[in-house]
């Protein structure tokens, strides 16, 4: 990993240095200095913590023969030595002359499109190991406990530059956190076994002592063990169960696979938007200023895909609600796809919520159930059929059985086969939206806000030997 240190050219140096010595017909230069501090325990005590700096940066090319017409290179680096810049721009330029020309091939969007970065020549925003400190204080108790706790804390911040030769300068820091606590109970080859997390962006709003009391509740739940079979049972999923489900599908949600007939938002003759899922008026949406799931306002990539595009680099990201009220309102379309259709552009920010729920908590919605199961955490997600969304995956530390309102024990884990689309056309209730932590997807994806959902026939698919 490269290390950011004295004498390191700063990022937005890098970005005009860059810009000046392309001799492509535009160019656009991503720059992205990264601290990150990581804290580990096992067995009821700390075993290992750390902090790295590193820089990474792109250079992409492009040659245009007109508007549309036109071909990309990018290369991307991790040297910190401003001699290897020229090296980077001609192997970027090299690329994109070799290049086949690109489909989605817009003009670059101009000083004009987006506001620029006040803070473009500040330093970069920092973060170590000391923001586990009140962490690291609360976790001390629980590890004066019977139970064994396992778990990972990290902390990320990352500052992006943003340059391109029609005048965009774009900035933007991104902190990202998650804790994650692994409890055990019990000796023998099967332990009870429960998680839970919290996402946070600088660790002082993460209640400890509350994961680890739900920790606790949930392990007292496991003293009772009760073996069911396959089938479909009545289930309540947990706002990190939701997440998981809904990101997949988010991610599913491609404008032009769904007009070429090739995804589960495809109808005859165009798309699935407007059709109505559930009476139930939900919402689903992402928004860069969702308060406590601020994210990155704009696009940033190195590389198009069918959801963003190198030519929408500094392109604003706002609110934009993919069903709402029940209904499938919108699709992800970067420019060139948008004007290909005769739609309008959307932007897929990192962040995703679901409102339109009651007030009830989880808790309630337990005691109102009369013989059921409540999920805490899915794992080892995978498409299976891309044409109805179909996915499969496993259960994971805590299954738990709900009799007369009530959890009365722990159940086995379960292989599901599920797609998120016909979930939300089978909910039956929904409760509070609340901050949550997906735990599948994590790594990748962290701020979410879900409520938890009622679903009155889940399919167990059948019975897993995971813990």
């Amino acid at each position: 990993m490269t290390v950011i240190g004295a004498g390191v050219l700063p990022a937005g140096t890098v970005v005009e240095q860059a810009l000046a010595a392309s001799r492509a017909d535009e160019a656009i230069v991503i720059v992205t200095d990264e601290y990150e501090a990581s804290l580990r325990w096992a067995g009821n005590s700390m075993t290992t913590n750390g902090a790295s700096v590193s820089r990474r940066w792109s250079v992409v090319s492009v040659f245009r023969d007109g508007p549309r017409t036109a071909r990309v290179g990018s290369v991307a680096s991790t040297s910190v030595d401003p001699a290897d810049i020229e090296a980077v721009v001609r192997a970027s330029e090299e690329a994109a002359r070799t290049a086949e020309p690109a489909r989605d091939a817009m003009p670059l969007l101009d000083a004009d499109s987006a506001p620029a970065a006040p803070d473009w020549e500040q330093a970069p925003a920092g973060t170590g190991i000391d923001v586990f400190t009140g962490l690291a204080g609360d976790l001390s108790t629980g590890f004066d406990g019977t139970d064994r706790l396992y778990g990972f804390a990290h902390h990320q911040v990352q500052t992006t530059w943003l340059g391109t030769s029609t005048g965009i300068r774009r900035r933007y820091t991104q902190p990202t956190g998650s804790v994650e606590i692994n409890g055990k109970r019990g000796d023998g080859v099967a332990p009870a076994s429960a998680w839970v997390g919290a996402g946070t962006t600088d660790f002082t709003d993460v209640d400890t002592p509350g994961l680890l009391a739900e920790l606790s509740r949930r392990l007292d739940w496991s003293a009772r063990r009760v073996d069911l079979p396959a089938g479909r049972y009545e289930t309540l999923l947990p706002p990190s169960a939701v997440a998981d489900l809904l990101i997949y599908m988010y991610w599913s949600m491609e404008g032009r696979g769904a007009q070429e007939g090739h995804t589960a938002f495809a109808a005859a003759g165009g798309t699935r938007v407007g059709e109505k899922l559930t009476d139930i008026p939900l919402t689903l949406f992402s928004d860069p200023e969702a308060p406590g799931l601020q994210c990155l306002p704009f696009v940033v990539t190195q590389a198009s895909s069918e959801t963003v595009s190198v030519f929408d680099n500094g392109l604003p990201g706002q609110r934009v609600d993919w069903l709402r009220e029940g209904a499938i309102a919108d699709l992800v379309y970067p420019r060139a796809i948008a004007a290909d259709y005769d739609t309008a552009p959307t932007v897929p920010v990192q962040n995703l919520l679901l409102t339109g729920g009651s007030a009830a908590t989880l808790d309630e919605m337990i005691a109102r159930t009369g013989r059921g199961l409540l999920l805490t955490t899915l794992w080892y997600i995978r498409e299976v059929d891309p044409a109805t969304l179909l996915l499969t995956g496993l259960t994971r530390d805590g299954v738990y059985l709900v009799e007369n309102g009530e959890v009365t024990g722990a159940v086995n884990n379960f292989r599901f086969n599920e797609s998120p689309l016909d979930l939300l056309r089978r909910v039956t209730e929904a409760g509070a939206t609340e901050l949550t932590l997906p735990r599948e997807w994590k790594d990748w994806f962290t701020r979410t806000a879900m409520p938890p959902l009622r679903i009155p026939d889940f399919h167990m698919s059948s019975v897993s030997r995971a813990t």
